[in-house]
């Protein structure tokens, strides 16, 4: 059998790169860090780390334990938070959302989801994918409003707890020119064609999507303002700083002083969904809300939208 503990103590080694500084975050001697990996190794029978004047490093057996160690870490947290909800006197429902998309999809759904569920206590954190994603795996969210842009979700490397991910609606990107641009009358660009100009963007995805794209088409962006907020980005582009890259959920309300043009087919997009645990069998609470956001996403797939969004595959389930 192997102690809960010993991987708790070598997984806080991996995490800090040597014993000392794991002893010290655990409020133990590095000689005590040493005895548990020690015995941990006997128990196993072949060694995990190894060690030597420059320090730690792992053996295969030892990368295996850490992945372990976080798996399991991650499944009592997660049990924990549902103990704590089942001893509550109401129950609680938490959602992590990015905030243009929760400010498209939330306000509709949890008017929805409230009328049909007024004793659910909300709980909403405002959280990008590469936070709100652990979230829903350590059981602090029940579910994350995220998206990904073309390419993988961002997953941790060597998590093996896994996520479901439910698709709900594409966000595709256009250009925000100012007023009098010599391109504002275009119905479409190709990003190639603003290779000279300056710009500001509102996301630093958005801002790392705009450099790969510019590298495979030969230039190199210039990036004259990084900000988190589109919203701001949008009104350096009216007062003639720049050119931007925004997704069509974060153009409303509109900027006076800017021009709106989509980016030609094939068109980039984030791709906007619902990350559920996949160890969990979704409470009725938490399927009742994903219904309500898939009724959200439908209707504003439907309805006139600045910048074109498609609708995703809302049946379409698949793990991370």
């Amino acid at each position: 059998m192997i102690d809960v503990q010993r991987l708790r103590i070598l997984r806080a080694v991996a995490e800090h790169g040597s014993f000392n500084r794991a002893a010290a975050a655990l409020h133990l001697t590095p000689s005590a860090v040493s005895q548990q990996v020690a015995a941990l190794e006997r128990g196993l029978g072949v060694p995990v780390v190894v060690r030597s004047t420059r320090g730690v490093t792992f053996t295969e057996a030892g990368r295996v334990m850490v992945e372990t160690a976080t798996a399991i870490s991650a499944e009592l947290q997660h049990a924990r938070e549902r103990i704590d909800r089942l001893t509550a006197e109401r129950p609680k429902l938490t959602i992590a959302t990015f905030t243009s998309g929760g400010r498209l999809l939330l306000p509709a759904a949890l008017s929805a989801f409230t009328t049909d569920h007024p004793e659910v206590e909300l709980h909403l954190l405002e959280r990008e994918p590469e936070d709100s994603l652990p979230m829903v795996r350590q059981g602090v969210a029940d579910l994350a409003l995220a998206y990904h842009f073309d390419g993988p979700l961002p997953a941790r490397p060597g998590d093996r707890s896994g996520l479901d991910w439910l698709a709900l609606t594409d966000d595709p990107l256009s250009v925000v020119l100012p007023t009098g641009h010599r391109l504002a009358g275009r119905t479409s660009l190709d990003l190639g064609e603003l290779a000279a100009e300056r710009w500001v963007l509102g996301c630093s995805k958005t801002e790392a999507f705009l450099r790969r794209y510019a590298e495979r088409a030969g230039f190199e962006p210039l990036v004259r303002g990084s900000t988190t907020d589109y919203f701001f980005a949008r009104s350096l582009v009216a007062a003639g700083v720049g050119v931007s890259l925004v997704p069509s959920v974060a153009l409303t309300p509109e900027q006076p002083g800017t021009v709106v043009v989509p980016v030609q087919p094939p068109r980039p997009a984030r791709h906007i969904g619902i990350a559920t645990a996949r160890r969990q069998t979704s409470g009725s609470y938490t399927a009742a809300l994903i219904q309500a956001l898939q009724r959200a996403a439908e209707s504003e797939a439907n309805s006139p939208a600045v910048g074109g969004r498609s609708a995703g595959a809302p049946i379409a389930r698949r793990g991370l």
